[in-house]
């Protein structure tokens, strides 16, 4: 079985997700250097520019990391990526993503995720995303977007040490979207 396209473009009506280029850093960091969009992330000190570089350049090297611009400007707003593509259990993670503070409280998270998944759902079943424990902003995003709490904790090792992760998953949509006593209301085919 070959490796789905895991650095795809992916546009909607106010973002476009397409590869990360090493030609993205200026304003990759630009979108990053805020404090605030770190203050709740295990890896608190992401903002200084030595330590984003190496979160920057894994992003470049996994193959997978996805630059996130805003159709209005083109301005590049933050970053995501696929990580953890297992075939046999038919899952993908979904993760690593920030975005600038200018583009939080409204539809953009939601759009990024539902483009993600939207590709991700062609070649697996279920998407986990791992939160940090005490990132309670983050998993409240989760929760708005229709993740599932999993009873299970996982470790990430950071550059100060492991960080306990809770895991979100969402699975792939069935055929039959919901059931009323009136009627069945099937989904389109993607």
């Amino acid at each position: 079985m070959s490796v789905p396209d895991l650095q795809p473009t992916l546009v909607g009506e106010r973002v476009t997700l397409r590869p990360l280029q090493a030609a993205d850093w200026t304003g990759m960091f630009a979108a990053a250097s805020d404090p605030k969009v770190w203050e709740v992330h295990p890896e608190r000190d992401r903002w200084q520019e030595p330590i984003f570089r190496l979160f920057f350049d894994s992003g470049v090297e996994s193959g997978a990391a996805l630059t996130i611009r805003d159709n209005a400007d083109g301005r590049i707003v933050g970053s995501s990526r696929y990580f953890g593509y297992d075939p046999d259990r038919s899952e993908i993670e979904i993760g690593w993503t920030f975005l600038a503070q200018s583009h939080w409280g409204g539809q953009v998270n939601r759009e990024i995720k539902r483009l993600m998944l939207d590709h991700a759902f062609q070649f697996v079943d279920c998407v986990i995303f791992w939160v940090g424990e005490t990132n309670l902003r983050s998993q409240r995003a989760m929760e708005k977007i229709g993740g599932v709490l999993r009873d299970e904790v996982r470790m990430r090792s950071y550059s100060w040490g492991p960080c306990p992760h809770v895991i979100y998953e969402i699975r792939k949509p069935h055929r039959l979207d919901y059931l009323s006593q009136d009627r069945i209301t099937l989904a389109p085919e993607r």
